[in-house]
């Protein structure tokens, strides 16, 4: 079979095409201090707002972005309310993880015909600066997919929201520059149902796989799969606990999430030195390896770009694949409830999530988990 009939054999089978992440609304206990601090933290920008100026009565939403990344922070305005029990059960977290398609209706409609579970029927929403199409399925936990059209839309954000500006107060970006994956911890067993879903419902791949022997310490372990969407520009990996001696890092989150979402945000950037220099600056705190990790690097991944003494003093983990290396580090939680976190990643060719890091990751990991207490 020759190339060209092997890249239409795959996009006769891609019958979800998706363009990217459109946007991620997290749900939190106050969206304007949200705004504030990922604005200060992690150097996004104001960007659009819907609330009570906007006639909404139940709700308010301040939308930030850096580059292509687009982050809605929600909260509502009294009790009693939908939003207001999830942020009770789960703590703050990330509600919707938004796909930017073509035809949202025929997304939907395909996905319900394939056994997904309606979250939000297709639906018109206009103003003065054109239409967009949202429509919505449910995934692992209370999270949800919205597909986004929005090729008749000019507007700043979606109908509905205004301009947000700040005039007196826009902290530099901090060079973050795409969404590179989202990670979803589900719960005992059931990694292999959500990554079916993700094959039967949405056309996804299950392009890499990790089991406890990849993915474990002395302590603890996890199994993790990763499914890819057509174009590979949606990537997803699913996370489940493996038997360990002590409680592994899924199942903290279980407990404290109180059921499956989103783990981490893992977003690009085309200088991880710069970027965590500016991002620790501004009081972001990562998770720290052993310095003995260092040791041994050069050997595991062999020559690179960088040099290893700044990798070494800001805690940049590096792991080579066949076709390039990366660079990566993690955020601590940045919730009080030990959930969700962000993964800062710079890909220098490598297509793969840092296997050779996973042991010294992990253990470090498990040291901030002994100090809450929750490594037992």
């Amino acid at each position: 079979m020759n190339t060209s009939t092997l890249t239409e054999t795959k996009e006769a089978q891609d019958f979800m095409p998706i363009n990217g992440t459109d946007y991620i609304e997290l749900y939190v206990g106050n969206s304007k201090q949200a705004a504030h601090y990922y604005k200060t933290a992690f150097g996004f920008q104001s960007y659009a707002y819907a609330g009570l100026r906007t006639g909404l009565k139940d709700r308010e939403s301040y939308v930030v972005i850096q580059d292509k990344i687009r982050l809605v922070l929600t909260t509502p305005l009294k009790s009693g309310t939908e939003i207001g029990k999830h942020i009770d059960k789960h703590g703050d977290g990330v509600k919707v993880v938004a796909l930017w398609v073509e035809d949202a209706t025929t997304a939907y409609n395909t996905a319900m015909e394939r056994g997904a579970k309606s979250y939000m029927e297709p639906t018109l929403e206009k103003d003065n600066d054109g239409e967009v199409v949202r429509a919505g399925i449910y995934t692992y936990g209370e999270t949800v997919h919205i597909f986004v059209e929005r090729r008749n839309y000019n507007g700043t954000f979606l109908p509905g929201f205004i301009k947000w500006e700040t005039p007196d107060y826009n902290p530099a970006p901090t060079g973050l520059k795409f969404v590179d994956h989202m990670v979803g911890n589900v719960g005992w067993n059931k990694m292999n149902h959500w990554v079916e879903f993700y094959e039967n419902v949405m056309g996804f791949k299950n392009i890499l796989s990790f089991d406890d022997n990849d993915i474990s310490t002395e302590y603890t372990a996890l199994m993790s799969k990763v499914m890819s969407n057509g174009n590979g520009r949606i990537k997803f990996p699913i996370n489940e606990p493996a038997e360990g001696k002590k409680k592994s890092q899924v199942e903290e989150y279980l407990d404290f999430y109180e059921g499956e979402g989103v783990q981490h945000i893992a977003v690009a950037t085309d200088d991880i030195i710069k970027t965590v220099r500016d991002l620790r600056s501004r009081g972001v705190e990562f998770l720290q390896v052993p310095s003995t990790y260092y040791d041994v690097v050069s050997d595991r991944v062999g020559e690179i770009d960088e040099d290893i003494a700044p990798l070494q003093e800001l805690g940049i983990l590096v792991d080579r694949d066949d076709e390039g290396y990366l660079l990566q580090i993690f955020t601590k939680p940045v919730e009080p409830r030990p959930t969700m976190f962000f993964e800062i990643i710079q890909r220098k060719g490598a297509q793969s999530f840092g296997k050779g890091n996973f042991k010294a990751l992990f253990e470090a990991i498990e040291r901030e988990q002994e100090l809450r207490g929750t490594l037992h």
